[in-house]
């Protein structure tokens, strides 16, 4: 019973307080500049719920650089800060004075980036020290590839980290979900090293406290970083024009992001002409919390591989709460606010995308006569197809 071990009290205080720290984060839902809807204010609470499995992985559980693991961050069920609708996320600790091997096959994901960070004033990190990205990265004929971690030189694949370096992570992004494969590798420090079992009372005690102050900072850090292109909506803006963001860590590339707000009998028409020289492009759609629509079963994003395009080559995609029939559709899914994320990944040019805001039973007049349609049975096969692709990327 409580009391007959010494450290009973102290355990007890730990858990006590990390449940009042998780309680407490859920005024953020109440904010000002929240949405008063339901959907976002439930939502709301089931962003925070979700983290905290993903706060005490970085907190708890995967926290000893000494003995990492790549372990993921997001997927349909976990999501915070505008997560990619396309990735597959993975990451591990480090200590950057120490040296590291990670080691296995890179898969096909059309897109594919290491990114070591140093530890900073963000819940993500800081600086980013270095990045190996795509072509950089050798590869044997059989896909097989092996990076170092080091403060000092190695031939091969090697990132050169600094005392404050502090977590390795790996993006992978999936342009044809069902025929990409991805990554499978394992990181080691190197080094003579023994496991200690041994965990204290001391160690949960941080743990706890650590895993409830992050699920309150970076639940906190992406809605108050939205507030700032809510501020300016059907604007497709760059971090660089609003924030000078240390974490958008994404190499090669230029995400520009638009708020987004559509009553029920309106559409948005979004346009813009993708760079042809670019590596990988994506559109990402998503709620007020930063968190992507359901991608499982909803149509809320598009990319290089899946949009259709006009003979022109320009993209054109509609918001609508209500299926309108084309192919580039971007579904609410319940929500009359959000986000509309587009990336330009090794491209030259960013182009911005431009935003046409009009009452629906307008939509017609406002496309292409010649613009591609889809059936019911057309938008059936593409939403099987999402699910499945989504099966593949996360093993479910």
């Amino acid at each position: 019973m409580l009391g007959d071990n010494q450290e009973d009290a102290r355990l007890k205080a730990s858990w006590d307080d990390f449940c009042d720290q998780l309680k407490s984060a859920g005024d953020m839902v109440f904010r000002d500049t929240t949405p008063k809807h339901s959907i976002d204010r439930a939502k709301g609470f089931r962003m925070l719920a979700r983290n905290v499995s993903l706060a005490l992985q970085f907190c708890l559980e995967n926290n000893d650089p000494d003995f990492p693991e790549l372990l993921h961050y997001f997927d349909p069920l976990r999501k915070q800060g505008g997560d990619n609708t396309d990735a597959l996320y993975v990451g591990a600790p480090i200590n950057g004075q120490h040296t590291y091997r990670i080691s296995g096959s890179r898969g096909d994901a059309r897109f594919f980036a290491v990114t070591v960070l140093e530890d900073g004033d963000t819940p993500w990190g800081g600086a980013v020290v270095g990045n190996l990205i795509d072509s950089d990265i050798e590869v044997d004929e059989q896909g097989n590839f092996e990076i170092i971690l080091s403060p000092d030189e190695h031939p091969g694949n090697w990132i050169k980290t600094t005392p404050g370096s502090w977590r390795v992570t790996f993006r992978q992004f999936f342009a044809d979900w069902e025929n990409e494969q991805p990554m499978i590798a394992r990181i080691d420090r190197l080094g003579e090293l023994a496991h200690n079992p041994d965990f204290s009372p001391a160690q949960l005690e941080q743990g706890l406290a650590d895993s409830a102050a992050w699920v309150r900072s970076s639940t906190t850090y992406w809605a108050d970083m939205l507030n700032k292109w809510k501020l300016q909506p059907n604007q497709f803006l760059s971090y660089r024009q609003l924030d000078d963001n240390p974490i958008d860590a994404t190499p090669g590339g230029e995400p520009l992001i638009c708020y987004w707000q559509l009553p029920k009998d309106e559409v948005l028409i979004v346009r813009v002409t993708p760079p042809t020289d670019a590596d990988y492009w994506a559109v990402e759609f998503g709620n007020c919390w930063w968190e992507t629509m359901d991608y499982r079963y909803r149509l809320c994003s598009t990319n290089c591989h899946h949009a259709s395009l006009e003979e022109n080559g320009e993209l054109i995609l509609v918001v609508a709460h209500q299926d309108p029939g084309v192919a580039n559709w971007l579904d609410p899914s319940a929500h009359v606010e959000g986000y509309i994320t587009t990336r330009w990944l090794g491209s030259s040019h960013y182009p911005v995308p431009q935003c046409q805001q009009i009452k629906k039973d307008q939509l017609d007049a406002y496309l292409p006569a010649g613009m591609a349609r889809v059936n019911a049975e057309q938008r059936a096969e593409q939403l099987a197809a999402r699910r499945r692709g989504v099966i593949k990327r996360f093993g479910y």
